[in-house]
C-alpha cells in the first residue's frame, strides 16, 4: 500500500484552514444494491474490508487490488472535530465515480453525479464536537452511455481501454470558513490591458465586500476592494501603473512567470473568507490560420499523456509523480501534453503552469450516442470548464475525440448538431481558448483546429500526403474523411494531434499492443520516430501530438515504461522531438 496523500489537495485555490480525510476508511462491496436498506447510510454499521483513499479497489494502492466489477461500493470513516466556533465547514471531493450520495452522521449531506469533476457540501449543520462518521455510497455501472475515457464499459482491459476505476479515486477533506465562502471564481488575464477579470460567486451572498491582493516575487503589485452584489459579482483589476507589467512578465513556455492572489470575502466588516491563487499573464488566439501565445507563433510540441499508474490507476501517487512526469517529458523535447480522455488532478496544472507546460483539456467519451449521453457530457463538461479556465497552462479545449459517442457524425445531423452545440456551449462559457471539436477526424465546420490522426509507421509521406489542397477530401487514417460531409476548412489551425504509437516492451511479456508493428529495439525506435518527426517538419502544421508518454497496461507504446521510467535515451529522443521548429 502506497503512503497517504497529503498534501492539500487543491493547491490553485487553496484555504489554509483544512483536515485530510484521506488514509484508511472502512470498505465493501454491494452487488445485491441494498446497502440503504440494510441502513448501512446511518454510519453505525462497521465495514468489512478498508482501502486506502483516494485509490480505488481495482488497484494495489488502493490495499485490495482486485480487478473484478462491482457496481456499487461504500465508505465509512470516523474523524474527530473540534468545535467549530463560528466556522462553516466544506467537505470536498476532486473526484468520484460515478453516482455518489454522502452521509454525514446518519444524514444525507450531498449528492453527485459525474467522475471527472470536483465537488463539494457544506456539512456544518451534520457536525458536532468530537466523533464524527462520514458514508459514502457509489454507483458506477458498465454504461457506455456515460463518460468513461479509456475506462473499460466491459469490465475487462482490451485494445486501448484499460481496468475501471470505481468509487473515490481523488482525494477527500474538510476545509472551513466563516458567515460566506466563494465558490468558484473565474479569472481571465488579458497582456494587452495589463489587467485580469472574471467573476466571483459565493455560497449564501452574506459577503458585502471583496479585496483582491496581487504580488510578483514577493512585490504586492495591486490591491483593490470592492462590493460585492449578491451571489454574482464580475471584476476587472488593472496592474498598469507605473508601466510595470510589460513583455517580461508574460507567461510562456520557456518563461512561467507567475502572478498570486489572494481573495478575501468580507461580511460586516469581518473575514468570511480567503482562499489563494495564481495565474500567468497571457493570451492564446487565433490569426490568419494559425494558434499564438501573446500575438506570436507557438509552435506545439506535444506528448499525449493517458494519466496511468501501473499500481493506481487513474489516480496519481502522488503530486510528485506528476511533476517528475512534467519534467520527463520536458527533457525530451515536448512542452506540452494532450491529457488524453481525463481531467487531471489539479497538481498537474499547478505543475505545468510552475513549469510552462502547454497542456489541453479533453473531455472523458462516452461510447453511446443517446439523450442520456448529450445529457451527461454536457453537464460534466460545463464542470470541467470551470475549473480548467483557471489553469494557466490550458490552452486548447476538446468536447470530443476521434467520433467516440458520435460514431455517425459523418452525415447524421443530430450528431453533428451535438458536436456544434459542445462547441457553441465550450465558447459561451469560455471563449479565451481554441477549441478542437471532434478531434482526429470528420472535423466540424465549428472548430478552431483541424486536428488529424494518423498512425502511419513513417513519415516519409507526409508532406505529400497533408497538402493543403487535398485537406476537404482526405481520408487520413483507416478511410475515415477529415471533414464532416458538407464542412469545409474555413482557416483554421492544422494540428497533427495523434501519431506515433511505437510500441516497444522491453522484456518478453505477451499480450502487448500498439500501433504497427513493434520495435524490436531501441535502434529500431529511434529510426522510426526520426522518420515521423522529419516528415511533421516538413508540413504546414501548428505542432503536433506524439502517442504517447507512457506505457498502459497492454498499451506498449511509451516513451516510458509502465513506472514511469525512460526507456529510451531521453537526449536523443529530445533532437528528435525537437528537429526543425525550435
Amino acid at each position: 500500500m502506497l503512503p497517504e496523500r497529503r498534501e492539500y489537495p487543491r493547491p490553485q485555490f487553496a484555504r489554509e484552514q483544512w483536515l485530510s480525510l484521506n488514509g484508511e476508511w472502512e470498505f465493501c462491496f454491494d452487488d445485491a444494491d441494498d446497502g440503504v436498506r440494510r441502513g448501512l447510510a446511518s454510519g453505525k454499521t462497521p465495514l468489512a474490508m478498508s482501502v486506502n483513499v483516494p485509490f480505488t479497489y481495482e488497484y494495489p494502492a488502493s490495499g485490495i487490488g482486485d480487478p473484478t466489477p462491482h457496481a456499487v461500493v461504500w465508505y465509512r470513516r470516523t474523524f474527530e472535530l473540534a468545535r467549530l466556533a463560528g466556522r462553516r465547514a466544506l467537505l470536498c471531493f476532486n473526484g468520484c465515480d460515478y453516482d455518489t450520495d454522502v452521509w454525514v452522521n446518519g444524514q444525507h449531506a450531498a449528492s453527485h453525479r459525474g467522475a471527472f469533476a470536483p465537488f463539494s457540501a457544506d456539512v456544518t449543520d451534520f457536525l458536532k464536537a468530537g466523533k464524527n462518521v462520514v458514508v459514502v455510497r457509489c454507483r458506477d455501472a458498465l454504461d457506455p452511455a456515460v463518460p468513461r475515457g479509456k475506462q473499460s464499459w466491459t469490465g475487462e482491459r482490451f485494445s486501448c481501454w484499460y481496468i475501471p476505476n470505481t468509487g473515490i479515486w481523488q482525494s477527500v477533506w474538510l476545509e472551513f470558513f466563516g458567515a460566506d465562502c466563494i465558490v468558484r471564481r473565474s479569472l481571465t488575464p488579458d497582456p494587452k490591458t495589463c489587467s485580469f477579470s472574471g467573476e466571483i460567486v459565493t455560497m449564501y451572498g452574506g459577503a458585502d465586500e471583496a479585496e483582491i491582493a496581487v504580488t510578483y516575487r514577493d512585490r504586492e503589485v495591486k490591491r483593490v476592494r470592492f462590493s460585492l452584489d449578491g451571489k454574482f459579482t464580475p471584476y476587472t483589476v488593472r496592474m498598469l501603473e507605473g508601466d510595470f507589467v510589460d513583455e517580461s512578465h508574460y507567461w510562456t513556455p520557456e518563461h512561467p512567470n507567475l502572478f498570486y492572489v489572494e481573495y478575501t470575502l468580507y461580511a460586516a466588516g469581518k473575514v468570511a473568507d480567503r482562499v489563494r491563487t495564481r495565474f500567468g499573464m497571457r493570451k492564446v488566439s487565433l490569426q490568419d490560420g494559425h494558434i499564438l501565445l501573446n500575438d506570436r507563433p507557438c509552435y506545439q510540441r506535444l506528448i499525449l499523456d493517458q494519466g496511468y499508474w501501473k499500481e493506481s490507476g487513474l489516480t496519481p501517487p502522488s503530486a510528485e509523480a506528476l511533476k517528475k512526469d512534467i519534467e520527463l517529458a520536458k527533457a525530451m523535447g515536448f512542452n506540452g501534453a494532450r491529457k488524453h480522455q481525463k481531467f487531471e488532478d489539479p497538481y498537474f496544472y499547478y505543475y505545468a503552469e510552475e513549469l510552462g507546460f502547454l497542456t489541453w483539456c479533453e473531455m472523458p467519451s462516452a461510447y453511446c450516442f443517446c439523450a442520456e449521453e448529450v445529457a451527461a457530457v454536457t453537464a460534466q463538461w460545463q464542470e470541467i470548464v470551470a475549473q480548467a479556465q483557471n489553469f494557466t497552462s490550458v490552452v486548447c479545449y476538446v468536447p470530443l475525440n476521434e467520433s467516440w459517442g458520435v460514431r455517425k457524425i459523418l452525415n447524421d445531423a443530430r450528431q453533428q448538431d451535438f458536436a456544434r452545440s459542445l462547441y457553441r456551449l465550450t465558447k459561451a462559457l469560455d471563449p479565451s481558448r481554441p477549441v478542437s471539436t471532434n478531434d482526429g477526424w470528420e472535423n466540424s465546420d465549428e472548430t478552431d483546429i483541424i486536428s488529424i490522426h494518423d498512425y502511419a509507421k513513417l513519415g516519409d509521406d507526409f508532406a505529400q500526403r497533408y497538402r493543403p489542397e487535398y485537406y476537404d477530401t482526405m481520408f487520413p487514417n483507416g478511410g475515415r474523411r477529415l471533414m464532416q460531409e458538407g464542412c469545409v476548412r474555413r482557416g483554421q489551425s492544422v494540428m497533427f494531434t495523434e501519431f506515433g504509437g511505437i510500441a516497444m516492451k522491453k522484456d518478453a511479456g505477451g499480450g502487448n499492443w500498439g500501433y504497427n508493428d513493434a520495435a524490436r529495439d531501441e535502434d529500431e525506435f529511434l529510426a522510426r520516430y526520426a522518420s515521423l518527426m522529419r516528415g511533421i517538419a516538413q508540413c504546414d502544421f501548428d505542432g503536433f501530438c506524439y502517442t504517447q508518454l507512457t506505457d498502459v497496461q497492454q498499451e506498449v507504446n511509451g516513451l516510458l515504461d509502465e513506472d514511469h521510467v525512460p526507456k529510451f535515451d531521453i537526449e536523443a529522443v529530445r533532437e528528435l522531438t525537437a528537429g526543425k521548429k525550435n
